[in-house]
């Protein structure tokens, strides 16, 4: 189904259920012969959420190569190389966070976290404060399960339970957030799923929130104002073809807004950001994964970071 203004999702359904699908690489990632990543919460919280087909990806009862055995390379990506991308997009912001931390930064913000179980498996600074936002049901979700693990935060986490369409910084503000110190701000995977005026408004929103000294890491999605939009949605769906011989069946195309939309390193720098911006093959690269090659996937993806 179509995106509405108002439409809501759970993590099994819609939105909520691409961040199972990250989630289920990051395992898939963490199972790797010399894994770039090592998240021990994404299997079981994929296996809590219950969608079959992320659970057996999860737990390895099967593999990338089952599900990318008709990939012929047309396709936007197969689950192989979107693993190694979730891996390669982990670990840039695990490494944001990291230096923001030693610059002594002590404040950050998630946001739209999902399943992001950094505030478990990361070593954070002891006087450090962490702000995740999300819908109320998917910070409940990720909360109990993780409890019911026997989980616990390794910093001081304050969720904020709050749709990004409504007025998340007052929330935020009531949750104890200073705008008064810097901030470590991370947007990971969210703004494809903005139109591209909501992405410019929670640009805003953050640069106002923002403290010299804070800083902001991001990802940058190509504008498709000039490409044949339905062509790109019909390649999407042929991407997800072999999942759909899997028992999960979700057209993804659906869930994102394409059209014009503001470059974000040029939008913030308009802002007073200081940027820099890394493809996707260097991340790939960085982290010692292949690249991609020219137009698959994500590849026209730009990991950006900034400082105020």
């Amino acid at each position: 189904m179509a995106r509405t203004e108002n439409d809501t999702w759970d993590l099994a359904s819609s939105v909520g259920a691409t961040a199972t699908m990250v989630a289920a690489a990051r395992a898939v990632a963490s199972r790797a012969e010399d894994p770039v990543i090592d998240d021990p919460f994404a299997e079981p919280l994929v296996r809590a959420v219950g969608i079959d087909f992320f659970t057996r990806l999860a737990g390895g009862e099967f593999t990338a190569a089952d599900l990318d055995g008709g990939h012929d390379g047309q396709s936007p990506v197969g689950m192989g190389r979107f693993a190694d991308g979730m891996a390669a997009r982990t670990r840039f912001f695990d490494d944001f966070f990291a230096a923001a931390t030693a610059a002594g930064i002590r404040q950050a913000v998630i946001l739209a976290s999902g399943l992001d179980a950094r505030a478990y498996r990361l070593t954070w600074p002891q006087d450090m404060v962490l702000f995740e936002i999300d819908q109320p049901e998917v910070i409940t979700f990720k909360a109990t399960t993780l409890a019911g693990l026997g989980a616990h935060p390794t910093t001081e986490l304050r969720t904020v339970a709050v749709d990004l369409r409504q007025d998340w910084p007052a929330a935020l503000a009531d949750a104890g957030f200073d705008a008064a110190r810097p901030t470590a701000w991370i947007a990971e995977g969210l703004f494809g799923y903005l139109p591209p005026e909501a992405q410019d408004r929670l640009l805003d929103q953050i640069t106002e929130l923002s403290a010299p000294g804070s800083r902001l890491a991001a990802e940058g999605v190509p504008s498709h104002g000039d490409v044949d939009q339905e062509e790109l949605r019909e390649r999407m769906r042929e991407s997800s073809s072999q999942w759909r011989s899997h028992g999960f069946d979700l057209d993804f195309s659906e869930l994102i807004f394409l059209g014009e939309r503001a470059e974000v390193t040029e939008y913030v720098q308009r802002q007073g950001w200081a940027v820099a911006a890394a493809p996707t093959n260097d991340l790939l690269t960085r982290y010692g994964l292949v690249p991609l090659d020219e137009g698959e996937g994500f590849a026209d993806v730009v990991y950006v970071t900034a400082t105020k």
